[in-house]
This record gives structure tokens, C-alpha cells and sequence, in this order.
């Protein structure tokens, strides 16, 4: 594992930082890391408010979208609202649905059937519009390339508002309002944005043109949260905010539909990292395995009594989930092994039986095996589809357009992206991935990297100190966890491999006249001879909490140790 000790920020500012808060050098080194150099800046991220939240009409096209909105109400037109089949999308789509259930009965929602119609806008969810009598349809998270579909709609007298977060092609459909953070020539202040939270700006200038504020629309922020969570994006900015409330509502005040979620879960306080691994997975399961549908009716259901029921056949969908993903992950890893692919630069890998709805979290599981650029293909329909997932630091959005030449179509992030292409294109495909990959990738990002925010003593690790980190929360992209290095460490003599199988590492360390730290890292027992016998080490890692038998002391969560 590569260590990165990230640049000192510039001693100035942390020093006027550190005078202006009084706090420790650490902790003024771990703000200016951040941006924040001064008093001002403090108070914004450590308390965060919703008047820190940016005005919905800066987006370009938001006073289109509003409008015409306000003309379906007035008009008593019906109004679909279609969204994803991913977390983002149905939160976006439970958002969106529920508000504008509170102004008009013609809301209808639609999730396209991820097996049958695939990824965003579809002819037949279009056809349904027509033939149900919908003249407006505002999608959610998806939409930013649906060029052909929004002019197929147009002749059929149906409006489209997009509201997308994806980065835009050259060409943007011909829709009454899209609203897209990313495209060019939108000022909107902050570009980072989930689905939902790009949602969540239209409802929020549909309710200040009503006259409501920010804080009228807090019950509504457990979804933002959530799809803020699951689709990794920043948490910076606006997204801070909207996190840091919406778990809020989380922990105190849940929709009935999260609440009977977190009823299956021994959980009290949730944190970010808690909605991803928990709330997430449920709710994705639903598109995954069954029907985006019943995410949203979980998401909408206002009774908690039939929200347990959604919940529990959620919790169903999501056990057959796990069970799938198992058994692709095994199947892909064999792949891999047979065709003694190892060595290549990027992890490409297909079985027309595989599950459509588990192959992004397989490609994930095999980036962290193999630390590559990877693709995992699957059968659907007369094409083969694709989850892509990349490793820190290199863009695969970009590598995916460098071989479009063999794709039907593709869309995503700079992390994360999915496409399409023809059977017969698979190998001319993965041999162009391959070189792409190969010619553009700084040959480091091949080795997994830990990033160091700052070297501390064991000393620097006060009461204060942490009560000041807990602070830092929400975690998440843009504002990672942050990672210590401390070397000169020793084990004081209770070092031991712990666990059924021994692979985890349970230490108690000093650094000369320090208090003593318990150190835990799971999958490290194999590295019990670097602190055996009382030798010197050095030591990254995070710091928690941890609750034994009513006591709570501060622990050291290893990343990694070396001599």
C-alpha cells in the first residue's frame, strides 16, 4: 500500500487559523487542508445552516421548470414523475412525487424496468405517458441525453423537465427546463449535486414562489441525505448541508419508510457511512432484484404499519441480493484466474448469465481485489451492458468515450459509469479499454493508496482534540475521514491476532511518554512480526470511539503499518 502524506497547507494560514479558534496545529492543518482558513469559513462548516443553502433560480433554466409546473397544477394536467431505478433516482422520484402530492391529486410516478427498458428515459415509459394522459413528465437523475425520446414525446404533446446531474453530451434535448448543474452556461454555484439534491432545488423554488422556506421543506431532507450517501458524491458545500440536516431528520424523525428500515437494524445514530451500508442496499435491492416500484412505494407510504411491509419484502429482495453477488463476484474472480488476466491494466470480465442488477456492486468488489480500472459485463436483451468502476485518481468516464467507436451508448461519472454495446463488439471492446487505459494511467494509481492528512503524536490525541473531529461529520468525498501518521510507535506487549480465523490485528501501542492507544485493523494479521517484540513502527489510521461494557475509550483504526 502506497502512503500519500498530502502538501502542508500554507503555516500562515494555519497559525492564523489556529489563534482564531483556539485550537490545536492539527486540527488548524486539517481545516486549511479543507479550505477553510478563517473564522468565518469555521463557523459555516462546523455549523452548518439552511441560509447557507443557494438560491434554486441561479440554476439556468429553473424559472422555465417553474412555470410550467405551475401551469399543469392550474391547469389540473396530469404529471408523471419518473426518476432511476438506483437510490438517487427513486429518492428523486419520492421527493418530487410527495411534494407535488401536496399541491395537486394528477401525480403519478414511473421507474423503467431495469431488465426490460434499461438505464433513463424509455420509448415505452413515454408510450405509457401518452396513453395515460400525461402532458408533463419531470424525470429525475437520468434524462441529460435523451435527445431522440424528448422529441419522440414533443410529437406526441408531451412536455419534458429534466433535472440530471450526469455530464451532458454536446447536444442537450429539446425540453421545456433542463436543469443540469454541469451543463455550460449554468452559473449555479455549486456543480456537485446528486439527483435528488438537483430535485430537491426545484421543489425548493416551487415552495419559495408558494411562500415557504428552506426549513418548511426539512421532512423532505432524509431523502437527499440518503441519495447524497449512496451516489458518492462531495460532501462539500451544499451537499454538507443538505447531508448534515437530512441525518438529522434521519435520527430523529424519519418518513415511515426509512424508519421501518432502521427497525431491522440495531442501530441508534446513523451516520453517513451508516446510510450507505444500511438504508442504501435496501433500497437499491428493490430495483436490483425485483422492481424500482416498490423502492418508491416504501419511500412514499405514509403509514408506517404498510411501510414495515414494503420494508419487509425490501429486506427479502435484499438477502437474495447478497446471495447473487456472492456467487457473481466468486464466478468473475475464477475468470480473472482462468484467463491469467492479473497483470493487465484494467479488469474486464462477462457471463450472459450473470444478474444485471448486482454487476456494479461485483465490479466494485473486484476493483478492490485487483485495484484496476474495471468493467463487468453482463447479457440484456440483444446487447450486453456494463458497470464500470474506476480506482482514485483516474477519470474512466473518459477512458470508456476513447473507445465509443465499439459502445451503442454510455453515461457516468468520472468513478462510476454503465454501457452498452453488441455482443460481437465484446473483445475489439475490452482490447481498446485495455490500451486506453494502458496509454493514459499513471502506472502508481495501480497500488492502493492510503492519503495522509497529517503526521501527529500520540500526545496531540486529547479529549478536546476528538470532541473537535467528531465535528468534521458528515463524512464523505471532499471530506474524508481524516487519516493521522504517527511513527516511532511500539507495542506494549498485548499485541495479538484476534478474530475466528486470526487475519486481524489487535495492538496496544505508545510513542515514548504517550497514554497508551488501542489499535485494531481488520485483515492485518499477517503483519503481527512488524510489532512483535516491542519494534519500532509507524502506523496510519483513523480514530473512533469504542464501547466496551458501558466504558468508552478512543481507539486507533490501523489502515496500515509498516517497519
Amino acid at each position: 500500500m502506497r502512503w500519500t502524506l498530502k502538501p502542508k497547507p500554507d503555516s500562515a494560514k494555519v497559525k492564523h487559523l489556529q489563534k482564531a479558534l483556539q485550537v490545536s496545529q492539527p486540527i488548524a492543518m486539517l481545516l486549511v487542508q479543507r479550505g477553510i482558513e478563517t473564522f468565518e469559513e469555521a463557523k459555516t462548516f462546523f455549523r452548518p445552516s439552511l441560509d447557507d443553502l443557494h438560491d434554486p433560480f441561479l440554476m439556468k433554466n429553473m424559472d422555465k421548470a417553474v412555470a410550467r409546473i405551475e401551469k399543469a397544477i392550474a391547469n389540473q394536467e396530469n404529471i408523471l414523475v419518473y426518476g432511476d431505478y438506483d437510490v438517487d433516482g427513486t429518492t428523486s422520484v419520492a421527493l418530487m412525487a410527495s411534494y407535488l402530492k401536496t399541491k395537486t391529486d394528477n401525480v403519478a410516478t414511473y421507474i423503467p424496468d431495469r431488465y426490460k427498458e434499461g438505464y433513463g428515459v424509455s420509448y415505452k415509459g413515454i408510450d405509457f405517458s401518452h396513453d395515460n394522459d400525461f402532458t408533463l413528465i419531470i424525470v429525475l437523475d437520468c434524462g441529460i441525453k435523451a435527445i431522440e425520446k424528448v422529441a419522440y414525446a414533443k410529437k406526441l404533446g408531451i412536455d419534458f423537465i429534466i433535472c440530471d446531474h450526469h455530464r451532458p453530451g454536446k447536444k442537450i434535448p429539446e425540453a421545456v427546463a433542463v436543469l443540469d448543474p454541469k451543463q455550460e452556461s449554468c452559473n449555479y454555484p455549486y456543480k456537485e449535486l446528486c439527483g435528488c439534491g438537483v430535485g430537491f432545488k426545484l421543489v425548493q423554488a416551487l415552495a419559495e414562489k408558494d411562500g415557504q422556506t428552506a426549513e418548511d421543506l426539512l421532512p423532505y431532507l432524509d431523502l437527499v441525505a440518503t441519495a447524497i450517501g449512496a451516489d458518492i458524491v462531495p460532501i462539500d458545500g451544499e451537499n454538507r448541508v443538505l447531508a448534515y440536516f437530512g441525518l438529522q431528520v434521519i435520527n430523529s424523525n424519519p418518513r415511515p419508510g426509512i424508519k421501518a428500515i432502521l427497525q431491522q437494524v440495531e442501530k441508534n445514530q446513523l451516520t453517513i457511512t451508516d446510510v450507505v451500508f444500511i438504508v442504501a442496499p435496501r433500497i437499491n435491492a428493490a430495483g436490483r432484484m425485483k422492481h424500482g416500484n416498490f423502492a418508491v412505494a416504501l419511500l412514499v407510504e405514509e403509514e408506517y404499519t404498510l411501510a414495515k411491509e414494503h420494508a419487509k419484502d425490501i429486506e427479502t429482495y435484499n438477502y437474495d441480493r447478497r446471495e447473487t453477488d456472492k456467487q457473481v463476484t466468486e464466478e468473475a474472480l475464477r475468470q480473472i484466474e482462468d484467463q491469467k488476466e492479473q497483470k493487465r491494466f484494467t479488469t474486464v470480465v462477462y457471463d450472459e448469465t450473470w444478474h444485471k442488477g448486482v454487476i456494479g456492486i461485483v465490479a466494485s468488489r473486484l476493483t478492490e481485489t485487483y485495484y484496476r480500472p474495471t468493467l463487468v459485463f453482463t447479457k440484456s436483451g440483444n446487447t450486453l451492458s456494463a458497470s464500470a468502476r474506476s480506482v482514485s485518481g483516474f477519470d474512466i468516464y473518459n477512458a470508456i468515450e476513447a473507445c465509443s467507436e465499439h459502445i451503442e451508448q454510455f453515461g457516468g461519472h468520472k468513478y462510476a459509469a454503465g454501457l452498452t454495446l453488441k455482443e460481437e463488439n465484446y473483445k475489439a471492446f475490452k482490447d481498446a479499454f485495455e490500451s486506453a487505459v494502458a496509454q493514459t494511467i499513471d502506472k502508481n494509481l495501480l497500488v492502493p493508496e492510503v492519503k495522509v492528512d497529517v503526521q501527529i503524536n500520540l500526545n496531540d490525541i486529547t479529549p478536546k482534540f476528538y470532541r473537535i473531529l467528531k465535528q468534521f461529520v458528515p463524512y464523505g468525498p471532499s471530506n474524508m475521514t481524516p487519516v493521522f501518521m504517527t511513527e516511532g510507535l511500539k507495542d506494549t506487549g498485548y499485541g495479538k491476532c484476534v478474530g475466528d480465523d486470526k487475519t486481524h490485528l489487535r495492538i496496544t501501542v505508545s510513542q515514548s511518554d504517550s497514554n497508551n492507544f488501542v489499535g485494531i485493523g481488520f485483515g492485518m494479521g499477517d503483519k503481527f512480526d512488524i510489532i512483535k517484540d516491542q519494534k519500532p513502527f509507524k502506523a496510519v489510521y483513523s480514530i473512533d470511539e469504542n464501547e466496551w461494557q458501558g466504558n468508552i475509550s478512543l481507539q486507533l483504526k490501523l489502515r496500515d503499518i509498516k517497519a
